[in-house]
């Protein structure tokens, strides 16, 4: 059976790491956790308040300020090369 692991594998997992990732990347990838591990702890706090802004997070203000920012740049693009029709078929 497995067991817990004891300090001899703790160490020998952490220079395998070491080893696959470098030194220098391992500070990175945890800090990158650390900010997805927010943000979704953010996000399923935000699907329990829903819309009350009372009780938002300045991370979920944050993340909602961009969403809606992203969403009004990509609605508000449109393709001056095409036509634009009107839905009565006019131009």
């Amino acid at each position: 059976m497995i067991g817990t692991p004891g300090p001899t594998e703790i160490l020998l997992i952490l220079l395998v790491l070491v080893l696959l990732f470098g030194a220098k990347k391992l500070p990175e990838l945890a800090r990158g956790s650390g900010r997805a591990l927010r943000i979704f702890k953010a996000e399923t706090k935000g699907l329990m308040d829903d819309d009350d802004d009372k009780h938002k997070t300045p991370e979920q203000k944050q993340i909602d300020a961009q969403t809606w920012d992203t969403q009004a740049r990509t609605t508000d693009v449109t393709d001056t090369t095409a036509p634009q029709t009107r839905p009565d078929g006019e131009r």
